[in-house]
């Protein structure tokens, strides 16, 4: 049995963050991890320039993905480092065993440069162990000396870093700026020297269980300090051994590699869990332990405080009780805001922030903390810039959040109760978000005038009282990124609308988050839009909308479809051989006498001089029109066959091949005209394709300037001697002339206020000292304004000429600007060769000349269309797209420090492999009439439909291409349904009746009005809905009769109860009396409710609390047969429960049957026609930990026995049952076979034979296995069970009886395996899609009877594994050999290690692979046509056979 594995929805969720200098040594990014997902953002401010600040504060901002890395395996842990030389930071990245790479961003190719690999995996390093929980962690020396690895928990790889002269050494004077004009890294030396291996036993011989490691500020030496607990201990034993943790510091010598023990701490609580370094003046370091916090400082006696009762019993170590306070730190996440101040997110999602208080010894006095706000649950924790803090989370949306100093207080003995602000919640109104902000904790006011030394944060007063300065801060959400993840169940549905459920049929629902953060997602494959009305207008073969003036129009009406793209008043319809004008106000109607020209198809329409005239071109003349008005007509000789507008300018290409330019020239009576610009591109080679492009992001400039933005009385300073090595991507430089930046200078002088003074020396030094000591030291506190300079808009001819060159010109000057040779070989990096060939291309020699001609129609031919936009953050992401008859290749834009134009251009993958298929097969008898459909543009740019602007592919399936200001490309696939899948002409449309909304004509010739419906967000891998639920889901399933969700919820609330077992029975017992400070554990309460799918919120009355204590482990839509009958089944809700109480009392729980019946609804709430019926709820001898059906009977797993019911008269009759293994979590049934996995134990294949009523074991796996979820794989006639593991494994097993190794078929015999990579919780199966058209060669001709198995992980990921017969497979396992070379591999990660699979035992036989990587594979799309030929020579077959399998193992999975 022979399948694929792809994920194609990536992974959502974020578990590491660090800000650094990643494309140059000016600007600050934040670099998120997740799974194996690399990102880098920047923040870009969210008003506008014109709302800049006023006081001089950062504005609020927004995050902007820049670049995004898939990496051949999950990140373990990441940091960053600054060396000497080498421009931007490192980033240090590891991977699981032991793998490390170190990274730097290249600016040559966009991507990431890998420039060590260090590989720790040997059998002598791992000392004889087979299992590896350790994280291998790296920690970095504050200044930058060294940093370390853990490896395996028992050994630290050590990593001295190259250093230069130190500042100090020399003249600060002399010091000279980088050479800045070099791309590559100046230092030629490796940034990493030789590594060395600590054994930490070396050290100290106790040393084991490492809790945490972390360098330690002020030191000479690096000096690491260890956290680690050498006897472990647990709380229950606490009574007997108690104080476990220890702590080690050790400088280490890199050049002698010693390391001596300087400083031991014994004695600690036993519940550490990390420790925090101090930076200086205090220095030491914080022990941070579930129920304490501990200061300690190598010279002066440690300070701790116990932050609730459960302390008191729980260590020995001296601690002072924290007033005021009932805090637990498990799973705490912490990031240093100051010198003296740390934010600490506790596991509810709490925000605090933690004052150390030191008298003027520097000995810690108090801890102050002060409840801040309540926020996401947080994995990770990274302060940005100087005010900005990020938030990552796997359990919810990562958030940017601003904080801000409050105006200090003066804290007393006596502390006011705080009031706490939640940054979860959405609330729309202005109001809220001010009641919000100023209930902030406040503590008693008033100043503190007389402190001289701002270390000294010590007041003495009277002996009574004592007064201690504070500084709150405030805080406010600025931006959050969606996570639909972890995925812990998932399940198919109907859409609620027709249409959408004409269109694809099917929607998936998740359940995601965690607590407050849980929620729903209704995720889809596809855009669906919304359909507001329909006309059947053959013979339409293209479609404009413009903006015009509309006469007798409402005003108020007008106002409301005014926005940045104004109002469309009139649709131009191109036929065969003429145009319909139709006018688009309250009505749609067809107009004669508009001023435009009906005779002739249209070849394109636009608006010119914003929006005041529109330019109508026909195949023989131009037309411009104000108003209804003819205002020129210009004649065009040799037939136009292709336009474009960048306004003011309109390019026109003719049949000859000729590119004729024109500019509006507006007269100061309101006249205007086209008129031909006095420099004309060069006629030969003839150009087979143009478009014109108006630049807004300033990245098309010939001089990179680095505004650097200083702190110096808020003055912008232009460095002209500093250029940057390796500027951002989107790094906005000014342009050519050189008086621009000083306007800009200027410009910001009067707002700002402006001073000549030069930077004093003894800044610089501070800041040289500051990046040594690793100290944040901002030079620059308005690094913001940089994203206010206003670029003032170029313009560009883009041509590809018929010998495969594109060449950029500069409008108006047309001067040649950039040259490309091949372009639709799609190259991953598009370079300038105006680089090495000086000379200017337009003179070329006459064979040059006879064969371009001869190559004219071939290249036109060859490249159907070019286009560029600019989309993303106003407009500051330029994208060019290529159009081939079948592929479509769009690239980016990036900065390059070398060339005539300072930029480069870099293929982005489209994450979708079908390509838009175009239906230009239809021939016309005239010749004139097949050129017009055939040069039909297929790109379609939209300004805003939705509020979202893009680009809009025709074809069979419609492509809308989106780039938000999120910055991340998004490609969403057409609605699925086949009739309307296929989009011929497309348009935006703008009106008082269509709000932002668009027109297509579909296949059957039809024009559809639509509009998108906005409760999806499109700016996401999959068009998403996220229901919030402010509750943990567990479960959701969907009922197919009444076409509603039932979900299942648990809610934690601190209980003060617990069951005891008193030697007969169990008794409550109740604890109130521990007092205020003890830390109750919390308790879930379970409820099962439905959802509309119409509404999405609850239906009213059909919330249905569980009891106490009760659990629900399953919930399924079983199918049982009817009381008396075996003919008809009916679907019930079937769910298993379990009664927690404690160990000691025996666990049982009870199953419940609901029917979901229809009632008469309650006036004014249609929704409420469903309610739960209760059909059966008994307690069962166990607890109920799986359920499923088989031929109309109820299978339950009950403790160790699977029991199969039969629903009578309301009561489970018992027909038969099994004894399993330890714990069954997962039955499935199919037919009469069912599959049970175990927690432990791996899987078991079952039979259920009705008439002698026996269920017996058939087969199963005999290996020990941890398993999450089981789904069976249908081939035809080959049925196949994949079982997801704990490892991130995928095993694929197979019964067959007949084969040796199966013993007789008592064994499962395993054909497949995979790894993932990630954590796969669910598996569902659905029918493959049928294919439009089948192939000859029968491929893959038989999906009619294949099932794609889908799955969800545990990171926000979804994927598929898909059947394929063995012809196909073998082609592309040859092309996997092949590809694993070819492909990048980032950071030395092998794409075949990480896919082969990953265990903690010994396996018997090797790995069986068998499942081919869809990821691998199908990055054979985004190759250069001649490695792509390379490839298919090297395994004996052709480019299109390969790009048609892969094509149709993406039509097969089209589903949602």
């Amino acid at each position: 049995m022979f399948s694929i594995c792809r994920q194609n929805h990536p992974a959502t969720g974020i578990e590491h963050a660090v800000s650094c200098c990643f494309f140059n040594s000016e600007e600050k990014c934040l670099v998120t991890a997740g799974a194996n997902i690399l990102k880098i953002f920047r923040l870009i401010p969210e008003v506008d320039i014109k709302e800049r600040p006023i006081d001089g504060s950062a504005p609020k901002m927004k995050l902007e993905c820049l670049a995004n890395y898939t990496l051949w395996g999950s990140i373990m842990c990441l940091q960053t480092v600054k060396v000497h030389g080498t421009g931007g930071d490192l980033l240090l990245v590891s991977f699981k065993d032991a793998k490390l790479a170190v990274l730097q961003y290249d600016p040559n190719t966009h991507n990431l440069a890998t420039l060590s690999l260090h590989y720790f995996e040997e059998d002598d390093m791992k000392g004889g162990w087979t299992s590896h929980n350790h994280i291998p962690w790296i920690r970095v020396d504050p200044e930058n000396r060294c940093f370390v690895m853990l490896l395996y928990g028992r050994k630290l790889a050590v990593l001295p870093l190259r250093r230069e002269t130190n500042a100090e050494d020399s003249d600060l004077l002399e010091m000279k700026p980088l050479d800045t004009k070099m791309p590559q890294p100046v230092s030629s030396k490796a940034p990493v020297m030789a590594s060395y291996v600590i054994a930490l036993k070396d050290l100290d011989e106790k040393i084991d269980n490492v809790i945490d490691l972390q360098f330690l500020h002020g030191y000479y030496e690096p000096t690491l300090l260890l956290l680690y607990e050498p006897v472990r201990t647990f709380p229950g034993r606490t009574a007997v051994r108690m104080d476990t943790c220890a702590m080690l510091g050790v400088s280490l010598n890199l050049h002698a590699r010693v390391h001596p023990s300087i400083w031991a701490v014994t004695g600690l609580p036993f519940d550490c869990v990390s420790a925090v370094p101090i930076q200086r003046p205090l220095g030491g370091c914080l022990i941070l332990a579930v129920n304490s916090v501990i200061y300690l400082n190598q010279s002066i006696p440690p300070y701790g405080v116990s932050l609730n009762s459960a302390a008191n019993h729980s260590t020995n170590f001296p601690l002072k009780i924290q007033e005021g306070v009932c805090l637990t730190l498990e799973s705490v996440c912490v990031s240093t805001l100051g010198p003296q101040k740390l934010a600490l997110s506790l596991r509810s999602g709490q925000l605090y922030l933690l004052t150390l208080l030191a008298d003027s010894v520097r000995s810690i006095r108090s801890f102050h903390f002060d409840k801040a706000a309540a926020s996401v649950l947080t994995t990770c924790m990274c302060i940005c810039e100087d005010s900005f803090m990020f938030l990552g989370s796997r359990l919810g949306n990562s958030l940017l959040l601003k904080f801000s100093e409050k105006e200090r207080h003066t804290l007393t003995q006596v502390e006011r109760p705080t009031a706490t602000i939640d940054l979860t919640t959405e609330e729309s109104s202005s109001n809220a978000k001010k009641r919000r902000m100023e209930s902030l904790s406040d503590c008693m006011a008033s100043d503190v005038q007389d402190i001289r030394d701002k270390d000294e944060l010590e007041v003495y007063g009277s002996d009574k009282r004592t007064s201690t300065e504070l500084t709150t801060y405030m805080f406010e959400v600025c931006d959050s990124l969606l996570n639909i993840g972890p995925i812990g169940d998932v399940s198919m549905g109907e859409p609620a609308f027709q249409e959408a459920a004409a269109a694809g049929g099917v929607e998936l629902v998740t359940t995601s988050g965690y607590g407050k953060n849980g929620a729903l997602c209704v995720l889809r494959r596809s855009v669906r839009p919304q359909l507001v009305t329909t006309f059947h207008l053959p013979g339409c073969i293209d479609m404009w909308t413009v903006i015009g003036e509309l006469h007798g129009q409402n005003e108020a009406n007008k106002n409301d479809v005014q926005d940045s793209e104004g109002s469309h008043s009139y649709m131009l319809l191109s036929q065969t051989d003429s145009t319909m004008v139709l006018q688009t106000g309250e009505e749609i109607n067809e107009v004669d006498n508009s001023g435009f020209s009906t005779q002739s198809p249209t070849i394109f329409a636009g608006n010119l001089g914003n929006n005041k005239y529109i330019v109508q071109i026909t195949s023989v003349a131009i037309r411009l029109i104000k108003g209804s008005q003819q205002v020129q007509h210009i004649h065009v000789d040799g037939g136009a066959i292709e336009a474009g507008v960048a306004d003011p300018y309109v390019c026109v290409l003719t049949g000859a091949g000729r590119i004729l330019v024109l500019a509006l020239r507006e007269a100061a009576r309101g006249t205007a005209r086209l008129a031909a610009l006095r420099h004309s591109p060069p006629a030969t080679p003839p150009a087979a394709r143009c478009c014109a492009y108006r630049d807004l992001s300033g990245l098309f400039s010939s001089s990179p300037i680095n505004i650097d933005v200083s702190n110096i009385k808020g003055e912008n300073v232009v460095k002209k001697g500093m250029k940057p090595p390796n500027r951002n991507v989107k790094n906005e430089g000014a342009k050519d002339n050189p008086d621009v930046i000083h306007d800009i200078n200027d410009e910001d002088d009067l707002l700002y206020g402006g001073d000549q003074t030069p930077a004093s020396m003894v800044s610089l030094m501070q800041t040289e000292r500051g990046q040594r000591e690793g100290v944040t030291v901002h030079s620059r506190r308005d690094w913001w304004r940089r994203h206010f300079i206003d670029h003032k808009p170029t313009y560009w001819l883009f041509v590809v000429r018929s010998n495969g060159n594109m060449e950029i010109y500069s409008l108006p000057d047309m001067r040649l600007s950039f040259l490309v040779r091949g372009v639709i070989n799609g190259a991953k990096v598009l370079m300038d060769s105006l680089e090495s060939v000086p000379e200017i291309i337009g003179q070329t020699s006459n064979e040059d000349l006879i064969s371009g001609l001869d190559d004219h129609d071939s290249m036109q031919g060859a490249l159907k269309e070019i286009m560029v936009v600019g989309l993303g953050n106003k407009g500051s992401r330029p994208l060019l797209f290529l159009r081939t008859e079948n592929e479509l290749m769009i690239y980016q834009v990036f900065q390059y420090a070398k060339g005539n134009l300072k930029m480069r251009f870099r293929r982005l993958p489209l994450g979708l492999p079908r390509i838009p298929v175009s239906n230009e097969n239809v021939e016309d008898a005239s010749s004139d009439n097949s050129n017009i459909k055939k040069n039909v543009k297929k790109l379609r740019y939209f300004g805003n439909i939705a509020g979202y602007n893009g680009v809009f592919v025709c074809g069979s399936p419609g492509l809308w291409i989106l780039l938000t200001p999120r910055g991340e490309l998004r490609c969403h696939p057409h609605a699925t349904a086949q009739e309307d899948s296929f989009v011929s002409i497309f348009a935006p449309f703008n009106n008082v009746n269509c709000l932002q909304g668009f027109l297509y004509f579909n296949i059957e010739s039809e024009l559809r009005i639509c509009v998108l419906p906005t409760h999806l967000t499109y700016d996401a891998p999959w068009p998403v809905r996220k229901v919030p639920l402010r509750t943990t889901p567990h479960f959701v399933t969907y009922h197919l009769e009444s076409k509603t969700y039932c979900v299942v919820t648990s809610q934690s609330a601190p209980t003060k109860t617990y069951y005891k077992f008193n030697g007969e029975d169990k008794e409550l017992s109740d604890e109130t009396a521990k007092g205020e400070r003890f830390p109750y554990p919390m308790q879930d309460r379970f409820s099962i409710m439905l959802f509309s799918p119409v509404s999405w919120e609850i239906i009213p009355n059909t919330k249905i609390e569980l009891e106490e204590w009760e659990h629900v482990t399953c919930l399924k839509n079983v199918s049982l047969a009817y009381e008396g009958t075996r003919s008809g089944l009916k679907g019930y809700i079937a769910l298993g429960t379990n009664y927690n109480y404690s160990e000691d009392i025996t666990s049982r729980g009870r199953i419940l049957i609901y029917d979901i019946i229809e009632v008469v609804p309650e006036p004014g709430q249609p929704l409420t026609k469903n309610r739960f019926k209760e059909i059966y709820a008994k307690e069962q001898k166990g607890p109920v930990t799986a359920i499923t059906q088989v031929l109309g009977f109820l299978v339950s797993a009950v403790g160790q026995k699977i029991y199969i019911w039969q629903l009578r008269d309301g009561d489970l009759v018992g027909v038969a049952f099994i004894d399993t293994q330890v714990y069954v979590h997962r039955v499935l049934s199919v037919k009469s076979m069912l599959l049970a996995a175990d927690v432990y134990r791996s899987v078991a294949l079952m039979r259920f034979q009705e008439h002698h009523r026996t269920l017996s074991l058939a087969a199963r796996d005999m290996r020990t296995a941890q398993v999450f979820d089981v789904e069976f794989m249908v081939d035809n006639s080959n049925l196949g069970f994949v079982v997801s593991e704990i490892e991130g494994n995928f095993v694929l097993f197979m019964y067959q009886p007949e084969a040796r190794e199966s013993f007789g078929g008592q064994r499962l015999i395993r054909k497949a395996d995979y790894h993932l990579g990630q954590k796969v919780n669910c598996m569902f199966r659905i029918a493959c899609c049928s294919l439009p058209e089948q192939r000859d060669d029968a491929a893959l001709n038989v999906s009619d009877k294949r099932h794609c198995t889908m799955f969800a992980t545990l990171d926000g990921g979804l994927g598929y594994i898909l059947p394929l017969s063995e012809k196909v497979y073998r082609r592309l396992l040859m092309l996997q050999n092949v590809m694993n070379n070819y492909c990048c591999h980032l950071a030395g990660l092998n794409p075949k290690a990480h896919r082969t699979y990953k265990s903690a035992r010994k396996l018997v036989g090797g790995p069986a692979r068998g499942i081919l990587d869809g990821d691998l594979v199908s990055q054979f799309l985004y190759l250069p046509q001649n490695e792509r030929s390379e490839i298919a020579k090297k395994i004996g077959t052709k480019v299109e056979e390969i790009l048609s399998d892969l094509i149709e193992i993406d039509k097969l999975t089209a589903h949602f």
